[in-house]
């Protein structure tokens, strides 16, 4: 096989391997609160939500030691291990014990910044400066299927008995772990004429002292996170959190509490679910065919994104409620300034998730183009502010009202893109400037 076609076909099993693993976390994730309530008057006290918390918060905080991690076993024993804690915690539930799930609950937050951060240096890795936003757009699309298979299968998962539960989450566990012995199948880049020290430096056959290497790490991250490049990114970064949030939480919660909708309100929760994953497939996937036919860098797709977003905003903003996200388990009562439209609900879904897919897409090929040599260190300060950013904004959702939560993403939307323009176009003058030289 050529090297081109190697360095494809590991980005195409990273893609995979994170396809399955989250198809199974993300079922976990929208059926445990449901699981606890269940079982929640027994021996187990437990609650989904304090264990959201505690997983972003580490999450947050240990994207500083994520890139030591890498450097010391390298990426893809970083990538097996940490999908093995994802396994665990989904199988705290097959027996659940209320110490063993705020424990894994710990555990999930460090193996989330180890594994995002190994996926964006092994995608680096695997990828030239030609092929980068190709690569990331083949990733994101193939990961994103997960919301399709993750919503086609849940409604099949009634857990009415201790049985149901222990069939549905064993299944779970060994659907993970197929997904987590996937990265084994990635092979090792065949090395270019003149490599880059510092990016195989993240190999393990280059260690020779851990501990000057983990401090050599949180340091190198520090240091990234105050360049002026990385500074300017942290605002695109920021608001692919807060859209995060609101994509995958709060506006399904908005669709279930519009009781204008009727009887199947809550059944559009999953139907939105689809569109979204509708969404990031198809621009992912346009996005990483088409990459080498764009002639204007990365600009004009993060436009679209925004383009995108501020339309799919508009018309939530008309849609839906303005107490929608904080309305009583009854639901709203309050009326939209349209009359609420399930139509123009689900094109705000498909909308939601192709914008998604435009930053995402653009951010992960814009940090894995800039810092090459640092990958590691780049892609933990990115998730850094990703995951403080989507906290943040889950905290908030429990009381802003819905425009308020929409003006924020907004804002935030337009600076960002703004910002990203910046960083682009001084990639752009510096490639003339080089081109120019070389004359």
């Amino acid at each position: 096989m050529s090297p081109e076609g190697k360095t494809l076909l590991n980005i195409i099993i990273l893609g995979l391997g994170f396809m399955v693993i989250f198809t199974a976390f993300g079922t976990c994730g929208n059926i445990e609160q449901t699981v606890i309530k269940s079982f929640n008057s027994t021996e187990f006290h437990g609650s989904g939500y304090t264990s959201m918390a505690i997983i972003y918060a580490v999450f947050s905080a240990s994207n500083l030691i994520a890139p030591s991690v890498i450097a010391v076993i390298g990426p893809q024993l970083s990538l097996f291990f940490s999908g093995l804690v994802y396994s665990g915690y989904i199988a705290v539930f097959i027996h659940p014990y209320t110490s063993s799930f705020y424990t894994l609950s710990v555990l999930l937050g460090i193996a989330a910044a180890v594994l995002w951060t190994a996926q964006g240096n092994l995608l680096t890795i695997n990828s030239k400066d030609s092929t980068i936003g190709r690569n990331s757009g083949i990733f994101w699309a193939l990961m994103q299927f997960r919301y399709i298979l993750l919503v086609s299968g849940e409604k099949r998962y009634f857990l009415v008995s201790d049985k149901d539960r222990q069939t549905v989450f064993i299944t779970l566990t060994v659907i993970s772990l197929v997904g987590n012995f996937l990265f084994f199948l990635i092979q090792r880049p065949d090395p270019e004429p003149a490599p880059s020290d510092a990016s195989e430096s993240l190999l393990p056959a280059d260690i020779s002292d851990s501990n000057s290497i983990y401090f050599f790490s949180t340091e190198k991250s520090i240091q990234l996170a105050m360049t002026k490049e990385m500074l300017l990114l942290s605002i695109p970064f920021a608001y692919s959190g807060l859209e995060l949030t609101f994509y995958s939480g709060v506006y399904g919660t908005c669709l279930g509490a519009m009781t204008q909708f009727g009887d199947d309100a809550k059944g559009l929760i999953g139907l939105s679910g689809i569109l979204i994953g509708v969404g990031e497939i198809l621009g992912g996937g346009v996005f990483g065919i088409l990459d080498k036919c764009n002639r204007f860098g990365r600009n004009p797709v993060v436009f679209l994104g925004l383009f995108t977003h501020i339309v799919a905003f508009f018309l939530i903003f008309l849609n839906i409620a303005s107490d929608a996200p904080v309305a009583p388990e009854e639901g709203t009562q309050m009326q939209a300034f349209i009359q609420p439209s399930v139509t123009v609900a689900l094109i705000c879904s498909f909308l939601l998730g192709l914008g998604d897919s435009c930053f995402n897409t653009q951010l992960i090929s814009i940090v894995g183009f800039l810092f090459r040599e640092d990958s590691a260190s780049a892609f933990a300060v990115f998730k850094f502010v990703q995951s403080i950013t989507a906290a943040v904004a889950f905290f908030y959702s429990n009381y802003f009202l819905l425009h308020w939560q929409l003006l924020i993403m907004v804002l935030a939307g337009f600076l960002g893109t703004i910002t990203f323009f910046v960083v682009e176009w001084g990639i752009i003058s510096s490639r003339r400037d080089s081109d120019y030289d070389s004359i």
